[in-house]
């Protein structure tokens, strides 16, 4: 057998590695060499500030590593988060992956699937991180050690807390030990497409001496569209739909298809520079940076297609937007870590800064369509068109310190702090393309001898393009003490007790215009100032029943910021004072779990309990849909997860993970009246009952993989087996017009690695089964077609899973 080179990629060691990694293990190169032996080993995380196996972590956690991920294909963050149980995500594709967290932990949601143009008001009930940066970038998954997924509240360990939980990325990180190198391309197509997909990625580690490393990778995907727009409006040179015939009074629109619209372009890239010193002190700078540009949505419409006539039907991968949806995002993130080891403790400083933004083209027809606003607001244009230009711009200076003791004594601790700067706006532009046009042209309705234009005019209206107009400027500052201490009562029993104390300030500065409809500048801002300050308490004990065997139960509390919303409280449009604000949400949760190892099997259990209270609602107001976040009363979420790894055979491995989720309203959910035409009229109506399933949440999910390795002469062969299931899903809560249920769905994953000592390469199919696999909806009652309106195109789509895609992908290691 030949012996493994200084970087680790001999054939064996690399047909180990893989073989490994599907298992779900985590392994060193040191310990490659024994891994033949036995897959079991330790998974070794730091989701406690400390490296420690995950099976001597007392809660639930789970662990993904790089090698997993990139023998499993897998780039793509929703793909990852579907072999951990308890977890459930609103697969948006990458159109809207990076403007709205779509992970749901333990069911934690009462968000419409809907949702995922528009920066929400409400942050996520999932903290995410890079590294040690809070931050919802959404990167693609290259060059990661590993991706760790704690469940619950996590405030006491992690400065900018959490409220469901959190998920970590862990990059890897230049190495000393010798040079690195590879380089990897995969070609796909995928079912639905004309077209091919491409990607390619290299990476370099290099040595600067013994206390000096760079590493530094970067990539691309340029991925072929899936879906078919066959009802885009021609457009003329100032992007008005084109009249039939010329006739601007009362020409139809003109139609084209645009095949394969949602084409994918992503560029990105990482480096990153070691200095060590000496052996007590680490010091990182590092950058990595993403830029998407997204042709339209990985969503399809269903039901009737009227521009090709009633008794037509929309085809599998076809939208019947009027108007293309393309995206485009730039995310950087810049951070400085220092580690210093002081003897009696270990000191940590991590600053940050972070830049996201990003810009999305929306067809708003149906939502107009749907509400009537075309005929009973605007005139009935025979070309109706609304189209929203959203953007967002979301910054912020981030510094965590923290001081994590060291060595084995009766009292171990990590006490720390976190500051955050953020500065985040959003903002909105709504236009109806030629509709000024076509006013000036079309006869008035009620004014014999003017253009609905002059009559317009008449009534205080300025006639133009642009109805809305909406901008959110909000400055956020969070300082927070956060730690634990663990009492070693014996070899055996422990216990931890955990604090977190913070004081954050919002300050917000919104306004909304209604162009057509022009109110005086001081009536359409909303500015105010809020300050919070609470401590949020944790305990765990743990004990271990024997060698293998640990028993652990916790109590612990998690909090959400509240925040602002920005509406119109005078003029014709309108709302009610109560939408200006909206309150915090917290969640006392309980957990007691079982987690043990034998020869030949890892396993967790856990069981947990979430009470929910003042749950934080992203909706829309009563009268005329402003985005808005509003507060309930009460939800619960309780369940049950199992994580079993271990080995069939001396070559057949496998990994389950299985979850019952719970979810629901233990009170109902009100939100205030429209305040209609500044009538005064206030209070709340119900928007869904106690007992209501909390949306997007299976009540059972599993996911399976086993793999196979095999000796070919002087070759190595892994096959694996993924699969994913989940139960219905709902997509909101209560029966208003966004409210839709889904099926449950399967999705199967097969592949297949040849191993050489410098290459390997692998024959994937995604998806197996090609099924749609639903996680959301814009509903055809909230966005869909109406005829009556002269608005024969459709705004309703589902979200749908990657459908089935076969490739092959190579990689060489230098």
């Amino acid at each position: 057998m030949k012996q493994p080179n200084k970087q680790g990629f001999s054939k064996s060691t690399l047909a180990t590695a893989v073989a490994a990694v599907s298992a779900g293990t985590l392994l060193s190169v040191p310990q490659l060499a024994s891994a033949q032996e036995s897959l079991i080993e330790e998974v070794i995380v730091t989701a406690t500030r400390r490296a420690e196996s995950v099976q001597d972590i007392p809660y639930n956690i789970s662990a993904v590593s790089g090698d997993e991920l990139e023998a499993g294909q897998i780039t793509d963050a929703a793909e990852m988060m579907r072999s951990v149980p308890g977890l459930t995500v609103v697969d948006r594709g990458y159109r809207n992956s990076g403007t709205v967290n779509g992970v749901i932990i333990r069911g934690m949601n009462v968000d419409s699937g809907a949702n995922g143009d528009v920066p929400l008001s409400a942050v996520p009930t999932v903290a995410t991180y890079v590294d040690d940066t809070p931050l919802y970038g959404n990167f693609i998954l290259k060059d990661i050690e590993r991706v760790e997924v704690l469940r619950g509240p996590q405030g006491t360990l992690y400065g900018s807390g959490s409220l469901a939980g959190t998920v970590r990325y862990i990059m890897a990180k230049p190495s000393t030990d010798g040079f690195e190198a590879k380089v990897g391309s995969s070609i796909s197509q995928t079912e639905g497409s004309g077209g091919t997909n491409f990607s390619a990625d290299a990476l370099v580690n290099i040595p600067l001496g013994e206390k000096m490393a760079l590493r530094a990778s970067a990539g691309m995907i340029d991925n072929d569209g899936i879906v078919d727009y066959t009802n885009v409006y021609e457009l003329d040179s100032q992007g008005a739909p084109v009249a039939a015939g010329g006739d601007i009074a009362n020409g139809a629109p003109v139609f084209r298809s645009v095949e394969d619209a949602d084409t994918v372009e992503i560029t990105y890239a990482r480096a990153s520079l070691l200095i060590e010193p000496n052996d007590e002190l680490s010091v990182q700078l590092s950058h990595q940076m993403q830029s998407d540009e997204i042709g339209g949505r990985r969503q399809v419409t269903r039901g009737s297609n009227w521009v090709s006539g009633e008794e037509e039907f929309y085809d599998d991968y076809e939208n019947g937007a009027v108007t293309l949806e393309p995206s485009e995002r730039d995310v950087s993130l810049t951070a400085l870590e220092i580690s210093l080891d002081m003897g009696f403790a270990t000191f940590t400083s991590s600053t940050s800064n972070y830049s996201h933004d990003g810009i999305a083209i929306s067809d708003n027809s149906g939502f107009y369509a749907q509400n009537d606003w075309f005929g009973a607001y605007y005139g009935g244009s025979p070309r109706p068109l609304a189209q929203a230009e959203r953007f967002y711009d979301d910054s912020a200076l981030v510094q965590e310190i923290r001081l994590v003791s060291n060595g084995d004594q009766f009292v171990d601790w990590v006490a720390g702090f976190f500051y955050m700067d953020q500065e985040s706006n959003a903002g909105q532009n709504s236009y109806m393309p030629g509709w000024a046009a076509w006013a000036a042209e079309a006869p008035a309705v009620w004014t014999p001898g003017l253009s609905f234009a002059e009559e317009f005019a008449s009534w205080g209206a300025n006639v133009q393009d642009q109805d809305f107009y909406f901008r959110r400027n909000q400055s956020f500052t969070d300082a927070a003490i956060f730690g634990e201490t663990t009492f070693n009562f014996s070899d055996t029993f422990r216990m931890t007790l955990g604090l977190r104390h913070f004081d954050n300030k919002l300050t917000n500065d919104s306004v909304l215009q209604l162009p057509i409809w022009p109110e005086p500048e001081e009536d359409t801002k909303a500015s105010f100032t809020t300050e919070e300050s609470d401590t949020l308490l944790k305990a765990n004990v743990s004990w271990d029943m024997s060698a293998d065997t640990m028993l652990y139960a916790t109590v612990s509390e998690g909090y959400r910021r509240g925040g602002a919303n920005a509406v119109p409280l005078v003029g014709g449009f309108a709302e009610s004072p109560d939408y200006l604000q909206y309150g915090s949400d917290q969640v006392m949760n309980y957990e007691l779990g079982v987690k043990g190892t034998t020869d030949s099997l890892r396993y967790t259990v856990s069981l947990f309990r979430m009470d929910w209270s003042d749950p934080q609602l992203n909706t829309s107001t009563a009268n005329w849909g402003f985005f808005a976040a509003v507060n309930g009363d009460e939800a619960r979420t309780q369940g049950l997860e199992v994580e079993l790894q271990g080995d069939l055979t001396e070559s057949i491995g496998y990994n389950l993970g299985y979850a019952f989720v719970d979810a629901e309203l233990t009170a109902d959910f009100y939100q205030p009246y429209g305040n209609f035409q500044g009538s005064g009229v206030t209070g709340e109506y119900i928007v869904a009952e106690s007992g209501a399933s909390l949306p997007g949440t299976a009540e059972h999910t599993l996911s399976v993989a086993m793999d196979h390795t095999a000796t070919l002469g002087a070759f190595t062969l892994v096959s694996r087996l993924n699969g994913y299931y989940q139960s219905e899903t709902s997509n909101s809560i209560g029966t208003g017009k966004t409210s839709a249920e889904f099926d449950g769905f399967q999705l199967w994953n097969l592949s297949s690695t040849l191993v050489a000592d410098d290459w390997d390469v692998t024959l994937y199919a995604k998806n197996l089964f090609n099924e749609d696999g639903v996680t959301g909806a814009l509903t055809e009652a909230h966005m869909g077609t109406d005829p009556a309106e002269s608005f024969y195109g459709n705004s309703s789509k589902d979200y749908i899973s990657l459908p089935r895609t076969l490739g092959v992908s190579g990689r060489y290691h230098f």
